[in-house]
């Protein structure tokens, strides 16, 4: 086992660091040093550094070169642990952690950094209270003591180690970048919405299209105002209450076409056209900045530039260097399959035990062989669908994986009654709005606490049942994500290989063409790897769809 040192940026580029012991104490003097980059670099041996965000210092050392293997971001964890102790919603940030210790005034958190096209994070982050190396270890130091106090020790812990290799991952991609033909991208444009014209007012085929969209209604409708097309209908003696496309398709109106048609390519148009290119795009690069753990289920987002709503069409300009590949993956099933496993259902863990389709696998047990009726029961039972069809058909998967519809039940519950649920690891949801402190859920039942009063039912009261039914599930899937990917990480630590993409259920690798079969191996590798990690030895399997491109629009 390797070395673990804390480390604290200090005045201009120097650092100020301490080794620590196996008690996670300091085990040596405080050192400082002139340049942080030289101090990190000089120590190879330390295989973990706590420090107080990834994002304050991981960017300057791999703008030098220097890559880290493990971290422990100390904001992070924090968050983490508010969350577990229900106080999700306090300040996170080093510095209020230190107060709360000092029971001193709790400084808020620094408002959110806007997005700066291009910009690497550190150089843009907001100002922070000076948090000395001294403060960060009385912090750290209740940290442990603190993940020693949850339910499974163990299992926070290595969210805690998740979470913060999931830093180190976003960092290294907000670095590498996902490669981009400039010029792909406009031809796409070009394609789709024609010329453009001076002044910056809408492309050809836009205008085109608002000319079908006003004559069809007899007379002059924007229909880039919703609020003007719902005008639009009621002046021609149609009620909509909303301009989204299920409601438009059900209208016999000459409008219909023409204005789906410009609402598809407005939206190209204003997210991913010659505006965004140019914000966007540098030196061949697209580099949007990924926050790890951006909702509270733990999914990532990213602040600006939209990465993670990439049109199809777009994604033609996504092109591998010459002679390399894009190495796509997608998690089969990935949800499903994490429902199987947190609930211990026999009956779908077996299931969920082969690599093949799920869903045709569970309607050949429970559906007569109904592959959409058998999809329709799982994803209704996550995603809380209790009406119509959706009622039935849970109630035959009830039936015949009781264990499993129990799982999300009881979540389902403990946040009507305004309980906190918990992931497998121990990542906890916020309290449903108004919520008195009121116990939590954690399923199964020896991380349920029913003590405290519950909430009167209602609309809301269902609504966030509904929330907390799919947060055991997805923020299990996110716990699940984040070890695949820090696993990938270490696996392709050696090669030319980079990771350049990731949302809950993908990841693109970017590599040279002769890595394109070990990339791909090491994938299917580190999602089994994840799954032993984060759920134990159970049956469940999490195999990928993987595709070697060299475009990423041909990959699906």
């Amino acid at each position: 086992m390797g070395e673990r040192w804390a480390l604290s940026a200090a005045d201009g580029d120097g650092a100020r660091l301490v080794p620590l012991g196996p008690d996670q104490l300091p085990a040596g003097p405080v050192r400082t040093e002139p340049d942080l980059v030289a101090a990190v670099r000089s120590r190879p041996e330390v295989d973990r550094w706590v420090w107080r965000s990834t994002a304050e210092v991981y960017p300057r050392l791999l703008a030098a070169g220097v890559r880290v293997e493990r971290c422990y971001d100390i904001e992070d964890a924090e968050l983490l642990l508010l969350g577990h102790e229900g106080r999700l919603g306090e300040p996170r940030s080093a510095a209020a952690a230190h107060a709360r210790l000092r029971n001193a005034p709790v400084p808020p958190d620094p408002p959110a950094r806007a997005a700066v096209p291009g910009a690497q994070s550190s150089l843009f982050e907001p100002q922070r209270a000076d948090v000395p190396l001294e403060a960060l270890l009385e912090v750290y130091a209740e940290q442990q003591r603190r993940h020693g106090a949850t339910a499974h020790p163990g299992r926070m812990r290595l969210l805690t180690a998740a979470e913060s290799a999931g830093t180190l991952v976003a960092a290294e991609m907000n670095r590498s970048g996902m490669p981009w033909r400039a010029d792909v991208h406009r031809a796409v444009l070009h394609e789709l919405l024609g010329e453009r014209y001076a002044g910056g007012g809408e492309p050809r085929r836009l205008a085109e299209l608002a000319e079908q969209v006003s004559r069809a209604f007899g007379h002059r409708v924007r229909p880039d105002l919703p609020a003007d097309v719902v005008r639009a209908f009621t002046r021609a003696g149609i009620s909509v209450r909303s301009t989204r496309r299920w409601e438009l398709e059900g209208i016999d109106h000459p409008a219909v076409e023409p204005l789906i048609a410009y609402k598809k390519l407005y939206r190209i148009w204003t997210a991913h056209g010659w505006g965004w290119l140019q914000d966007w795009v540098r030196d061949g690069r697209f580099r949007p900045e990924y926050v790890p753990g951006g909702t509270v289920s733990g999914r990532w987002t990213t602040n600006g530039g939209g990465a993670l709503q990439i049109p199809k069409v777009i994604r033609r300009a996504v092109v591998a260097d010459e002679g390399w590949r894009l190495v796509v993956a997608d998690a089969d099933q990935m949800e499903p399959r994490v429902l199987a496993a947190i609930s211990r259902d026999p009956g779908l863990m077996e299931v969920a035990g082969h690599e093949g389709d799920l869903y045709t696998a569970l309607s050949d047990r429970a559906f007569s062989g109904d592959r959409e009726h058998a999809k329709i029961a799982l994803l209704g039972a996550v995603y809380g669908q209790t009406s119509g069809d959706g009622l039935k058909n849970l109630a035959a998967l009830r039936r015949r994986f009781p264990l499993a519809v129990a799982y999300v039940d009881e979540a389902a519950k403990a946040g009507e009654e305004g309980r906190l649920v918990r992931t497998w690891l121990g990542r906890t949801s916020p309290r449903a709005p108004g919520a008195e402190e009121s116990g939590e859920a954690g399923i199964p039942q020896d991380l349920v606490d029913d003590t405290g009063p519950g909430r009167s039912g209602g609309a809301d009261a269902r609504a966030w049942g509904r929330f907390t039914r799919n947060f055991v599930v997805q923020g299990s899937a996110a716990d699940w994500a984040l070890l695949m990917l820090a696993a990938l990480r270490r696996a392709t630590a050696s090669m030319r290989a980079e990771l350049v993409f990731f949302q809950h259920d993908e990841v693109v690798v970017h590599c040279p063409a002769e890595e394109a079969e070990a990339v791909a191996h090491a994938i299917r590798e580190a999602g089994a790897l994840a799954g032993r990690l984060t759920f134990g030895e159970t049956p469940v399997r999490f195999p990928f769809t993987i595709a070697v491109v060299e475009c990423y629009g041909d990959a699906k």
